[in-house]
This record gives C-alpha cells, structure tokens and sequence, in this order.
C-alpha cells in the first residue's frame, strides 16, 4: 500500500495526501452481505446528542464482518475480493468457502486474492490464519483478537494495528496491546494471524473540510475561542492559554491525559502493564 500526493492546483490540493488503494481488487461490496446503514447524526433513542459534531456525509451501505468464523472451524477457504470498507478504516477481504457460503473478514496487511486460509484450534501459523492463542506461536503479531471464548474479535481491529503473543508460560496467555498494554487473555480465545491491513492510514491528510464533511463529521470549536458562558476555557482577551490548573471539558470535568478507567472495573485484574502515559512516550 501506497501514498500519492497532488499539485497544488487548489488549497485543498496543496497539503493532501491520499491512499493509492493498490490492494483493492474488486469495486462494489458482495450485495448478499450488506445492510442498510442509518444516519442518527449522534443521538440516541431520545434524540439527545451523545457524540458530537457527527451528522450528514454520504450515504453507505454496512458490510456484514464475520468476527467470529466459529461455526466454520476447519472448513478451508479461498480470498477472493481485497475491498474497500466506508465504515472502517480496515479494508476487508471477501472470502469463498469450500462449502460454497461467502463471508466478510478484516484483511491482514499482505493478505492476496487466491490464498488460502482456514479457522481451526491448532493451524498452520499463517497470515489470515484464525486459531486459538495456545496454538500461535510466542512472538508472533496478531489481530481480531476475542476478550472471553466464544465473544467473536473484538480488540485489535483497526488500519495498521497489530498486537503480540508475549507469553503462554503461565494460566493465561500475555498479549501486548498496540498501547503497550499487557494484558491476560484465556488461551482459548481465538486470534487472527497478522497485521491489520491499510497501514499507511495514518499518513492520510484530507487537505480540506469537505472530506470530512463527507464523512459525517461536522466543524468543531475549540473551547479557548468561546465565550466564558459556553465552555470552561473560554473568556479572556485576545489569544491566550485556557488560564486553569488543569484542562476541562465543556462540562466541567477534567479532559486532556485524566484517567477515566473506573478504578474497580472487572478486568483490572487482567492487566499486567499499564499502556505508557504521554510524558513517558516522550
């Protein structure tokens, strides 16, 4: 996967940097396999607002993702498709079953038209391959990764991400997040061999509003430009810092690097090693 960049011909021209989508193979999704995707511009049932700045953007229909793939243990399959997904910043690959059935999975960076790939307990370590974590190998990166049996792959997902078997010594198996979390999971839960696929992602730059108007995300403010009545930052006279000992949100809780894991939270127990914070990132 590649980067292009554009002549500047016109101020959104000048900055962009685009995906040269040298792995997609095939336009347009499988239509047995998709839904119809309704906009609610982030409210909920109520109608009240819980995400911000979401609403308009260009319609799109939702790929059904099999992240489970458990009721096909050991029935092999070939990748047919690399596809484009509007709804994800993965692409996925549309896989063909030797039984004849056809289903969607996250493509793993590298991941061909014509490869074999197969879910089973104890498989062949190979990119695309699913199988449970006391079957991969120590050292090896994975993805689609299940939190509890059975849960279908919930953590690991995204464009370029990709965690690691550090251990299986003791009772659960030790995976380091792409946070640098380590984390105990059972080792009956099943993972996908491979890096996530599009991993030049975060190389994008849409180079003007409109792509992201496009994408259903609306203009944000910053808080330090309003008035003091609108946010906690706001107030003052000209350009100026937000003037209190720590950042706040619009409600005034606080925001920026404060610590929002609910301190009794189930899985506490789970992790090994807290993710670095920003000041040790730097």
């Amino acid at each position: 996967m590649g980067i292009k960049t554009f002549k500047p011909t016109t101020a959104g021209r000048r900055s962009m940097v685009s995906l040269t989508y040298e792995e997609i193979t095939h336009k347009g999704p499988e239509k047995s396999l998709i839904k119809r995707l309704k906009n609610n511009a982030g409210r909920n049932n109520q109608g009240k607002i819980t995400t911000r700045h979401r609403g308009g953007g260009a319609r799109r229909l939702y790929r059904v993702i099999d992240f489970k793939q458990l009721d096909k243990m050991n029935i092999p399959a070939k990748v047919k498709y690399i596809e484009y997904d509007p709804n994800r910043s993965a692409f996925l690959m549309l896989v063909h079953y030797s039984d004849g059935e056809k289903r969607y999975h996250i493509a793993p960076n590298g991941i061909k038209a014509g490869d074999d790939i197969i879910t089973k307990v104890k498989a062949k370590p190979k990119l695309g391959n699913r199988m449970k974590l006391l079957s991969i190998p120590v050292g090896f990166e994975i993805h689609n990764l299940e939190l509890t049996p059975g849960s279908g792959g919930q953590m690991i997902r995204s464009a370029g991400s990709c965690g690691k078997l550090v251990s299986l010594e003791s009772d659960k198996a030790h995976v380091q997040m792409p946070s640098g979390e380590v984390r105990l999971i059972d080792k009956d839960c099943f993972a996908t061999i491979g890096v996530v696929s599009n991993t030049d992602h975060s190389n994008v730059i849409h180079g003007k509003a409109g792509t992201r108007r496009h994408m259903g995300w609306r203009p944000t403010v910053r808080g330090k430009v309003m008035n003091p009545c609108d946010h906690p930052h706001g107030g003052g006279e000209a350009r100026n810092s937000i003037g209190l000992v720590h950042p706040k949100t619009p409600w005034g809780k606080p925001a920026l690097g404060h610590k929002t894991r609910n301190r009794k939270k189930y899985s506490n127990t789970e992790i090994i090693t807290r993710r670095p914070s920003r000041k040790q990132k730097k």
